[in-house]
């Protein structure tokens, strides 16, 4: 007998489940029955998604430290690039 495949959701269904659970839209019994799921996979997503709620709200200070520093390095970096062609007109106007 060949072994059936399992089912791959993604991760947009998911949420879609879980938050039409969550709001109270539909029943979760009428959920796994719409979508052909069972009840303990529908509750282990919520608890998931529960879990994982409180990373959208983080800040991401390192994040935001790590790129104002490479910004300010890219800042000084153009500054002195304009200093250097400055300098480079300058020179050319005086040999011609």
């Amino acid at each position: 007998m060949a072994k059936r495949k399992r089912r791959a959701f993604t991760p947009e269904f998911k949420t879609e489940v879980v938050l039409e659970a969550l709001t109270g839209e539909s029943s979760q019994a009428e959920l796994c029955r719409r979508h052909n799921l069972s009840e303990d996979q529908v509750s282990k997503w919520k608890q998931q998604f529960l879990e994982n709620a409180v990373s959208v709200f983080t800040t991401t200070d390192k994040q935001s430290s790590k790129d104002a520093e490479r910004i300010a390095h890219l800042e000084r970096l153009v500054g002195r690039m304009a200093v250097a062609m400055d300098i480079q007109k300058k020179a050319l106007t005086f040999l011609d």
